[in-house]
């Protein structure tokens, strides 16, 4: 219909973002709290505060001083690397508002800060064109649509399950991005739409990183700042992902069978679906694959592997997960035998399919520089812990779930999110009679609610490589959450009381 309401582009939400947070630098009051950080080369913490430096000892007394609860020996391994806030250090600055220069600059510096993302992105997309061009996708598929016909079911269950255990482990995030291209046609041919291949493999990061058991990214560092063990808490967490997953899955579950017994209930375009669907989903029957498929295939899942290997055990990072799919691309080609020109034609129309998805990465980090250099980060997390200071042990953990919720909001890496907040609010743990533990777990459960919707996040990258409308998906996405969010709250209150 002429002049229906078209719900913006992910661009365009962004966008809206930088400019109300800009606008946020305007009307809320600039503040910063003291950091501390650890020289290595001297032994030193080096204390900022405003425009001033001050230098003191490496020594356990000095952060007693400070009433910073963590052990010295993590920051001389290096379990501690980005700036503590002090507790009770709180200070007014001067007022930098953020207007339309900074608004126009943030996309662009947020793309020159995680070029690295990009990169890995893209290749990726250039690796997934790449074996594409064999046509071994569309007969692996029709394949295991024909294997799986009438237990569809069973596909979800897997690989929320697995991608959740990524989660836990080892914080899963941007590299789901990898899964997208070839498990989407898996799904349309089971005959699902395509809220489920994002649902499942979104929901199932979410999910494990907000039971995260072990993650060294969210768990281990918050357990650090707060100065308790990470081993600590531990069944609580185990709890909130084994119930919450079982919850998850039951979820898609639900929708992606109402979807298949009757399409008119999606709650997105078939002509989407249609546009994705590729061709496996119509192939004639077949029966099994030739050998040289075979390989590729084998090729192909060794890279995931690999991947998610080198992450776990290696301490990669983008450098290194970028130059293992650009390899396996080189591979995969030679195997083809498709000489230097056509291996760079489907390489870089690969990398376009994915072009978008990386834009978006970039300009949601352009976010952070407008709260940081507008002083307004540390002015929310200093009115949000007056917000909850005294509260009952039973109130306060709803609400403490409630505070970092929204924190992930204005900071949604989570590693950066637990060292600016955990020293201050584990803080306030004893005072209410709460376990500084559980301060953890409330972190982690109200950081991954927000993971679920939060802009600033992977959810508008996730929904571009499906093409699906951020209001269908917080559409498809709140009942869930209120469970989640009740499920949560109730394993907080049995911390307490245990």
């Amino acid at each position: 219909m002429k002049g229906k309401f078209q719900f913006p582009t992910p661009y365009t939400v962004l966008i809206i973002v930088i400019v109300l947070c800009a606008g946020a630098t305007w009307l809320l009051p600039s503040g910063s709290y003291d950091k501390l950080t650890y020289s290595a080369d001297s032994d030193e913490f080096v204390i900022h505060s405003l425009n001033t430096t001050q230098v003191v000892p490496a020594n356990q007394n000095a952060l007693i001083s400070l009433g910073i609860p963590i052990q010295l020996e993590k920051f001389r391994n290096g379990s501690i690397k980005k700036p503590i806030s002090i507790p009770n250090s709180y200070k007014k600055v001067e007022g930098t508002p953020q207007g339309f220069k900074e608004v126009l600059f943030a996309p662009i510096r947020g793309i020159y800060e995680v070029v690295d993302i990009m990169l890995f992105v893209l290749v990726l997309g250039g690796f997934i064109g790449v074996f594409n061009h064999s046509g071994a996708f569309d007969k692996g598929i029709a394949l295991l649509a024909q294997r799986l016909k009438g237990r569809e079911g069973i596909l979800i269950i897997v690989v929320t399950s697995l991608v959740a255990v990524g989660g836990t482990t080892f914080g899963m995030a941007e590299e789901t991005f990898a899964f997208y291209p070839f498990l989407i046609p898996v799904f349309i041919a089971a005959g699902y739409d395509l809220l489920v291949p994002v649902a499942v493999i979104f929901i199932g990061s979410s999910i494990g990183n907000m039971g995260a058991v072990i993650n060294p990214f969210s768990t281990i560092i918050a357990s650090d700042a707060a100065g308790v063990s990470w081993t600590i808490g531990f069944f609580s967490r185990l709890a909130m992902l084994l119930v919450g997953t079982a919850i998850c899955v039951a979820y898609v579950l639900r929708y992606a069978k109402k979807v298949k017994k009757n399409p008119a209930v999606s709650l997105v375009s078939m002509k989407n679906v249609d546009s994705q669907a590729g061709s496996a989903a119509v192939q004639a029957p077949i029966d099994g694959l030739k050998t040289s498929t075979k390989v590729l295939f084998a090729l192909f899942a060794l890279s995931f592997a690999v991947m998610i290997y080198g992450v776990a055990r290696l301490n990669w990072w983008f450098e290194e997960m970028t130059a293992l799919f650009l390899v396996a691309s080189i591979l995969i080609g030679l195997i083809q035998r498709i000489n230097e020109r056509a291996f760079v034609d489907v390489f870089i129309t690969g990398a376009k399919e994915l072009l978008g998805v990386s834009f978006i990465v970039g300009i949601a980090r352009g976010v952070t520089f407008i709260l940081n250099d507008g002083h307004i980060s540390d002015t929310i997390l200093f009115y949000a812990t007056k917000a909850v200071d005294g509260m009952p042990s039973m109130v306060f953990m709803p609400a403490l779930m409630l505070v970092f919720f929204v924190l992930t909001l204005f900071i949604s890496s989570t590693s950066g999110l637990a060292v600016v907040s955990m020293p201050i609010l584990s803080a306030l743990g004893p005072v209410v009679g709460v376990p500084q533990e559980e301060i953890v777990n409330a972190y982690l459960f109200g950081c991954g609610l927000m993971t679920f919707i939060t802009p600033t996040g992977l959810v508008l990258p996730s929904l571009a490589m499906v093409n699906v409308n951020y209001n269908t998906w917080l559409k498809f996405i709140w009942p869930l959450l209120i469970i989640l969010a009740v499920v949560a709250v109730i394993i907080l209150w049995l911390g307490v009381v245990f």
